[in-house]
């Protein structure tokens, strides 16, 4: 079983006109979010879920990369804080089952067939 990792920017804005809500950053918010769903076993069991501080896309809201050995990694911002789950789990179990880990634009769910920032190829044995 290939070991995943769901990497959450935890210090992204809310939105692209609001910085904070409730007290926290919109990158808190979707961590939490997707940390329930991980208790309730709704991301594949191979994923962790990883906050970072920051994934150097400041200039978007609410950035998340999915990365595993000998696959492509993604990263994709401007993500709502509170309504972007459901579209990420979905992408997590298509991750997952993608050898590569390309995953066609329309194939994504709605949500994330825009805002990709990266595709980063694999590191390659020497």
């Amino acid at each position: 079983m290939t070991h995943h990792a769901l990497f959450v920017c935890t210090s992204c804005a809310f939105s692209a006109t609001q910085r904070d809500h409730l007290g926290h950053r919109g990158g808190y918010h979707l961590f939490q979010q997707l940390q329930q769903l991980q208790q309730q076993g709704h991301l594949p069991p191979d994923f962790t879920l990883e906050a970072v501080e920051c994934l150097s896309a400041c200039r978007r809201f609410c950035v998340i990369a999915l990365a595993a050995p000998k696959k492509m990694t993604l990263m994709f911002g401007d993500l709502p804080a509170l309504d972007s789950t459901p579209a990420i789990v979905q992408l997590a179990a298509q991750y997952a089952a993608r050898g590569d880990g390309m995953i066609s634009r329309r194939d994504r769910p709605a949500l994330l067939q825009k805002g990709i920032l990266a595709r980063i190829p694999p590191l390659l044995a020497p």
